[in-house]
């Protein structure tokens, strides 16, 4: 198994360019019937992968309880606009 990362490669370019450069490689390998796990918190770009309900894609997140707690388990659901990140004003 290898382990690559993004994050440097994509340091430097804008969200729209990411998403569709990130698009094409991982389609790529779910072409070449790759197995792989990509996290990402690019609603977009997950989002599009999730519209074409491909039988190899699945989604997880980490379950997030109505009250807002965390069981820390994933689950298998759609991805979401959120982050659930807390912002901050100076």
């Amino acid at each position: 198994m290898r382990d690559s990362s993004f994050n440097e490669s994509f340091a430097t370019t804008n969200e729209r360019e990411v998403r569709e450069i990130a698009r094409q490689i991982v389609a790529t390998f779910l072409d070449d019937r790759a197995r792989m796990f990509f996290v990402t918190r690019m609603f977009e770009f997950a989002n599009d992968f999730a519209e074409e309900a491909r039988s190899d894609v699945a989604f997880l997140r980490a379950e997030r309880r109505d009250d807002g707690t965390r069981s820390f388990k994933l689950t298998e659901a759609a991805p979401l606009r959120t982050s659930f990140g807390e912002g901050f004003l100076y």
